[in-house]
């Protein structure tokens, strides 16, 4: 929270207690503005939370670890097949949530560590073109394997999964209190807060903690991290598998939101949007992976919206597809940031246990 206050410039230093309070309020009530624009805008909003879970999982290997990982949106798939797998009619297996999530989440926690142990001696891009590979792999797997047994259902997909279901209470269907009713939207948008909430509280005891610590120097300077004794190849194996686990359980969401799954929603642009956040927010700071995940699900839509009734206005036809200026807007925020800000909207800023090692004491 104090991160996300600092991402306030001005408000947030003069007052931080009512920035505090804005930003739960906003979040509280976020659901109601959208809706007022269309429905449509109220999905957003809740794809907007899943990504950022995911952009707080990137974070985890990207920012904290410094290990650069193509392939993130594996684990998105290995988290959203295995609700697949293990909640629709596909296999005739329909388990409870909490019995899935936990699964789709150790199953992606176990590919991160699959994942991690080939790539122990790669920095750089030899690292970033293997997660690339891994990404591919995982996607063309989901691709070919309805033959000669029929696991995946190929490039067709999966549909027909089962919704979110708390304890008998299913949230894709609406909820009626008297006369007043609501949303499916709006219940998926308050479970999906919860899990970012969650997913922040996590992440922020992780990062004060000894591990928390150990990557920041691994990150710095590796060599220098395994001199003081730090185990590097358990803590990149742990980076891996920890930020797998958050891919995992929002692929899971996905899966139980959308009610159909293909291994097109897992291509390699996704893993790069992803990637984008993270950067564009702030690589290290868990403020710059929300606000790099909001602001980047939510300007292509804005884009989009904006740029088809000007192309018809100006032009009378629609020159470039709304995905091709998706792509664009990704590619232009990419480089203006490395020249404006390098270090993202909202930089890292460099934490100490010790207050007194700011003032060069021992």
């Amino acid at each position: 929270m104090n991160e996300l206050i600092e991402a306030v410039p001005y408000l947030g230093k003069r007052n931080p207690r009512l920035t505090k309070w804005l930003i739960i309020i906003l979040a509280l009530v976020a659901p109601l503005i959208a809706a007022y624009f269309g429905r449509s805008w109220m999905r957003i909003l809740d794809f907007a939370l899943l990504y950022m879970m995911l952009a707080l999982g990137l974070n985890l290997v990207v920012g904290f670890a410094g290990l650069l990982d193509l392939g993130y949106i594996a684990f998105y798939a290995v988290g959203a097949y295995t609700w697949a797998f293990l909640a629709s009619p596909h296999f005739g297996v329909h388990m409870p949530f909490w019995i899935v999530l936990p699964l789709g989440a150790a199953f992606a926690a176990l590919a991160g560590i699959i994942l991690g142990f080939p790539v122990l001696r790669l920095r750089g891009d030899y690292l970033a073109i293997v997660t690339l590979g891994f990404g591919e792999i995982v996607r063309i797997f989901m691709n070919n394997l309805n033959h000669p047994v029929n696991i995946t259902n190929g490039p067709q997909g999966i549909n027909a999964l089962d919704s979110l279901n708390l304890f008998g209470w299913n949230l894709s269907q609406s909820l009626t209190i008297g006369d007043f009713k609501i949303h499916y939207l709006y219940l998926y948008y308050y479970f999906f807060l919860l899990c970012v909430i969650g997913s922040i509280v996590f992440i922020k005891r992780l990062q004060i903690s000894r591990v928390g610590r150990a990557w920041a120097a691994m990150r710095d300077d590796e060599l220098a991290a395994k001199a003081i004794g730090i185990n590097v190849r358990n803590m990149k194996l742990l980076a891996f598998s920890l930020g797998a686990t958050f891919g995992g359980v929002a692929g899971g969401l996905f899966g139980s939101f959308q009610g159909f799954v293909s291994p097109e929603s897992f291509s390699l642009m996704e893993s790069i949007a992803v990637l984008t956040m993270v950067v564009f927010g702030g690589m290290g700071n868990i403020a710059g992976a929300i606000v790099g995940a909001l602001a980047l699900t939510a300007l292509p839509e804005i884009l989009r919206n904006i740029a088809l009734p000007v192309q018809e206005a100006l032009f009378g036809t629609v020159i470039l597809d709304p995905e091709v200026l998706r792509m664009l807007l990704l590619s232009l925020a990419m480089i203006l940031m490395m020249l404006l800000r390098p270090a993202g909207l909202v930089p890292a800023h460099a934490r100490y246990s010790r207050p007194e090692l700011l003032k060069g004491g021992a």
